[in-house]
């Protein structure tokens, strides 16, 4: 029985003839998100923004009536709510910030939950309340703040090992790819304005693992071509390089796949935003090792002496004297 092969052993793509438009292409990606992070902002969760989120199902009703909903939890005096469609058109989710005298007091935020939830049942006698969460403003900046640094550390952690196990260049061109994946992240729920919660830091966490193992099969099959052909031209050697290690990449890229896109489309709804943004990071990680983290060897000035060790003064010295001893 032969093996099914989706990717020929043979093939010879020439990925490195386009690398400036792709590049000019990246770039404006970019940009384009953060400017949406910088102008849209995030949706974040009650994790990330404080306050309590109500999540509620209307039974008998088709669609939610989120204008009517809003202007009764609004009359609260709870400041503006956030409601939005959660899953279905009959489900939504209702997000208020907790007033300030809340923080040190434990069943203040449970008593404002229950005059919402009594002001909604009585308006609206077939609401299910399907849960509730409460965090503190103090708690939410904590959890942005370690956010933060948790995805800065990861990728500085990552460029600093292939710094050390490669070259310089390769740690650079590796945080630049990661770099191009996180922000086509964020600039895609920033677009579409998805709740971005701790799920999501935790995606992209993967996002950034999956994309430095396909870099670092790529960066490692260009160290072994560097040494193996030292007068091929760089290009030809990345082309090379990227045409060795393209059946695996997709193999793995559609291995994930089979498991992510029945979880993005019948999975809970709970879990879409993590299905949609490992989905997403599956194909902007494997587009980046092919042409965010190889083509920038070679304005980096990567040859292929790069991996050729250095001769010493002593080494030098004792060569010479080899030399001379040999004559």
């Amino acid at each position: 029985m032969r093996l099914l092969k989706l990717v020929p052993e043979d093939t010879n793509i020439r990925f490195l003839k386009w690398r400036v438009p792709f590049y000019i292409v990246s770039l404006l990606l970019i940009a384009a998100s953060w400017a949406l992070v910088f102008t849209q902002g995030l949706n974040y969760g009650v994790d990330f923004s404080g306050g309590q989120e109500i999540r509620a199902t209307f039974v008998g009703q088709a669609e939610a009536p989120v204008a009517d909903l809003r202007e009764t939890v609004g009359g609260l005096g709870y400041g503006e709510p956030i409601i939005q469609r959660f899953g279905n058109p009959n489900e939504v989710s209702i997000r208020t910030k907790l007033p300030a005298e809340v923080e040190g007091q434990p069943g203040a935020a449970d008593r404002i939950t229950s005059q919402i939830v009594a002001a909604m049942q009585n308006q609206y006698p077939d609401i299910r309340i399907d849960g509730v969460d409460s965090v503190s403003g103090k708690v939410s900046g904590e959890f942005r703040t370690k956010a933060f640094y948790a995805l800065l550390a990861a990728m500085l952690a990552i460029a600093i090992y292939i710094w050390v196990r490669f070259e310089w260049q390769f740690g650079v061109g590796a945080l630049f790819a990661l770099f191009h994946d996180v922000s086509l992240t964020l600039g895609m729920f920033a677009l579409f304005q998805m709740e971005f919660s701790l799920q999501i830091i935790a995606a992209v966490l993967a996002i950034i693992g999956y994309s430095l193992n396909d870099t670092i099969v790529v960066y490692d099959r260009i160290r072994e071509n560097l040494k193996k052909y030292r007068r091929m031209p760089i290009a030809e050697l990345l082309d090379l390089s990227v045409n060795e290690t393209l059946a695996r990449t997709v193999m793995t890229s559609l291995t994930l796949l089979v498991a992510l896109i029945p979880l993005l489309f019948f999975g809970p709804d709970s879990l879409f935003g993590l299905a949609a943004a490992i989905t997403l990071g599956i194909f902007v990680g494997t587009y980046s090792s092919v042409y965010m983290a190889a083509p920038i060897l070679i304005w980096l000035k990567v040859s292929s002496d790069s991996f050729v060790p250095r001769e010493t003064e002593a080494d030098r010295q004792e060569r010479i004297a080899r030399e001379r001893s040999s004559v």
